[in-house]
Parts: C-alpha cells; sequence; structure tokens
C-alpha cells in the first residue's frame, strides 16, 4: 500500500477512529501520546491507564486500559533519553489493519499525537514523502 507522509490512522481497539499520523522512517519504534498515565496490575499482569487523544488538538478522547508488552529506553529527537512502556494495538491506514507495537509518552509539545516508525510500515507499506493523505480517509 502507497502512503503519504502524513495520514489518517485509526487505532480501533484504543477507540480511535481518526488521528493524524506521521509516517516516521528515521523512528524505529512507534509512538502515541498519552496523558495521565498510570500503572497498574491487573489479574497479575502490568497495565497501562491514560488518556487517548482524539485529534492533533489538545482535546482528550477515551480512556484505555492496555496490558504492557514491554518497556524500552528511547532516545527522543532532543537527544534525552526515556523508559517507556509498550503496547501492542491494531493500526488501520486506509483499507489495511495489522497489529503494531507503541510506546506510549506525552508529545503534548510536538506536531503529531502519533508517529508511525519503521517497524509499524515494514513490509506494509511505501511511503511517499512528496504526498499527504492519499490513502482513503477514516469516518
Amino acid at each position: 500500500m502507497r502512503v503519504g507522509w502524513r495520514e489518517w490512522v485509526g487505532l480501533p481497539e484504543l477507540g480511535v477512529t481518526r488521528i493524524q499520523g506521521k509516517m516516521d522512517t528515521g523512528a524505529k519504534t512507534s509512538a502515541l501520546h498519552a496523558v495521565n498515565l498510570r500503572e497498574e496490575i491487573r489479574d497479575g499482569e502490568r497495565s497501562v491507564r491514560f488518556d487517548v487523544p482524539k485529534t492533533t488538538s489538545s482535546s482528550q478522547g477515551p480512556q484505555a486500559l492496555v496490558r504492557v508488552v514491554d518497556e524500552r529506553t528511547i532516545r527522543s529527537s532532543n537527544g534525552g533519553t526515556e523508559i517507556r512502556p509498550v503496547i501492542e494495538t491494531r493500526v488501520q491506514i486506509g483499507g489495511g489493519c495489522w497489529p503494531i507495537e507503541l510506546t506510549l509518552t506525552d508529545r503534548g509539545q510536538m506536531g503529531f499525537r502519533l508517529l508511525l516508525g519503521r517497524q509499524a510500515l515494514r513490509s506494509r507499506v511505501l511511503v511517499d514523502p512528496g504526498q499527504a493523505f492519499i490513502c482513503d480517509p477514516l469516518d
């Protein structure tokens, strides 16, 4: 599937029907803006509860409770490092939907609430950096 450098993306398991996502081929991992992030133990497993962004604005959507599958040290674009929880969920772009891993962090000061890195894009999409919003929009 061919995609532009930014597309409308859905995260159906998190209740996000439409959010602008940046296809970030310079990043290995994907990242989602998550606020009010709190760790919990549910049924003996580590989980995180957080508020999910609605759009690229600062408004918040539903609250999610998701199992943590890993924890990673991520180097941000400003050179600092941060330990982030990793969750698994499904991403929807155009007519495609597949599982990805997302790190959770506060991206409130960033231009995009969702970055899709190489691991999420590999073998699924071809990014056309000269185009934006070329996939069918999500409703």
